[in-house]
């Protein structure tokens, strides 16, 4: 790898409308920053893009100086992906465009948009896709990996209402990719990850929902916790599409809404979401709220972009994390047994585990459509650690482990998105079905052949 002289730097500012950073300057540090505090690098250059012309302009710069490069939208990734050491950083935060074609029902966004952008936009004509749970999600590396939602058992994944991409590849030039031009492309970006290019602008397909949801969360004490999953796998088998259906195990925080007597306290709650007429709703979620007389029951009417935000206070930027992940079958008496057991031995108050429950209209896409495997799994667990500089990271980081470890014998694999410093091991042996991995390393060898886009959870050119 070479490095990033200041005429390096001269050469690409007069070809460059965005913002050039560069550990000197006084917004470095908040520029290189990712959601996770755990993650620390150093890159020699920021390029804050203002547009599909300064990401061409930054993919050929790199590529001429052989410089290590990692592409930002919404940094959220827990691995760290969107930020290198030494080398270039092309960041796309400043690409924010947002535009819905009513008529069309589709939704069209720039590579830097996050959830809470695209969620405001298509709320506004009633519409809405599968967006992630927290706000400051970035869209791209929620789509690109798949993405899972509240919304997803009745809309599908984020990448089955992804219609078209904009893709400026590794060789710096600008495609199309849908199903009818560069389709074996487009394949590969629906679950594929950051591997084949940086797309600048997605365009999806959106599906009618009101503003106004019935939604919230449902909790019991952690006592109650075997009982309330095995009501959940009863009640997610007759369940219809429209229920969104998110479990959580964790030490209940001290947020508003959720009584003071519990804070602190072991829970574990029911997130729910449906996607259809609030009065069907009640009806259809009244079992969830008389079972076993939860001590918290805070499913209402809400708009459906306050809901997006409920946990964006849990996870907020700056604090540290680390998880670990299995997609798993429904949940079994054994599964439940574990999930509680580790739950109950959790080692700080920040830390939390959601279990997602897929299903629905995710389960109906055939699997060879996509670059997204096990689609008839029913859950995704992700083990979250989370904590505040200063504490004791390695006991927060072995009770993820120890609770990853016992879950292994059922795991299902891995959604790609949910991968973290086992990302270079477990994207392929666990996020990919193997006709998916031969497909995708073919892609990869067609599209970047010399692994210019290494920052992600990566898929080699090479089948070894």
């Amino acid at each position: 790898m070479s490095e990033i002289s200041v005429s390096d730097v001269q050469s690409l500012r007069v070809n460059f409308l965005g913002e050039l950073i560069q550990p000197h300057d006084a917004g470095y540090d908040a520029a290189r920053a990712a959601w996770n505090a755990d993650i620390d690098r150093r890159p020699a250059l920021i390029a804050r893009c203002r547009g599909v012309a300064d990401v061409i302009a930054a993919v050929r710069f790199s590529r001429e100086r052989d410089v290590l490069t990692s592409v930002r939208g919404g940094r959220h990734a827990v691995a760290g992906h969107a930020v290198c050491d030494d080398g270039v950083v092309i960041d796309l935060s400043e690409m924010r465009g947002c535009r819905v074609d009513a008529g069309a029902g589709v939704i069209r966004a720039e590579g830097g948009c996050l959830n809470e952008h695209v969620d405001r936009e298509s709320q506004a004509f009633g519409m809405a896709v599968t967006g992630g749970i927290v706000s400051h999600t970035g869209i791209a590396g929620l789509a690109l990996g798949g993405g899972i939602g509240h919304l997803m058992r009745a809309f599908g994944l984020t990448i089955d209402s992804l219609v078209s991409c904009d893709v400026v590849t590794a060789s710096g030039e600008l495609v199309v990719a849908n199903d009818r031009e560069n389709a074996d492309l487009f394949w590969g970006l629906r679950g594929g990850g950051g591997n084949f290019g940086i797309v600048t602008s997605f365009e999806f397909k959106l599906h009618r929902l009101p503003s106004t949801v019935l939604a919230g969360m449902v909790a019991w004490p952690m006592d109650e916790a075997p009982a309330v999953l095995r009501f959940l796998r009863e009640f997610l088998a007759g369940a219809p599409d429209e229920v969104g259906v998110m479990g959580n195990l964790r030490l209940a925080p001290p947020l508003p809404g959720v009584p003071a007597e519990l804070h602190g306290k072991p829970i574990v709650a029911l997130v729910m979401t449906y996607a259809g007429a609030v009065e069907d709703g009640e009806r259809i979620l009244d079992p969830v709220r008389r079972f076993r007389s939860p001590a918290l029951d805070a499913v209402g009417p809400r708009p459906y972009t306050a809901h997006q935000k409920m946990f964006d206070a849990a996870l907020p930027h700056g604090r540290h994390y680390y998880w670990k992940s299995h997609r798993l079958p429904p949940l079994t008496d054994e599964i439940i047994d574990i999930v509680v057991e580790h739950s109950a031995a959790i080692t700080s108050p920040l830390s939390t585990v959601p279990i997602f429950s897929l299903g629905g209209a995710v389960a109906r896409i055939p699997e060879a459509d996509t670059a997204f495997p096990n689609r008839d799994a029913a859950h995704d667990i992700n083990i979250v650690a989370s904590w505040l500089a200063g504490d004791e990271r390695d006991r927060h980081v072995a009770w993820v482990r120890r609770f990853f470890d016992a879950l292994e014998p059922y795991s299902r694999g891995v959604y790609v998105n949910f991968t973290s410093d086992d990302a270079a091991e477990r994207t392929r042996s666990a996020a990919y079905s193997p006709e998916q991995w031969t497909r995708l390393v073919a892609l990869k060898r067609k599209y970047d052949p010399t692994n210019f886009f290494a920052m992600n959870a990566n898929i080699p050119p090479t089948p070894d």
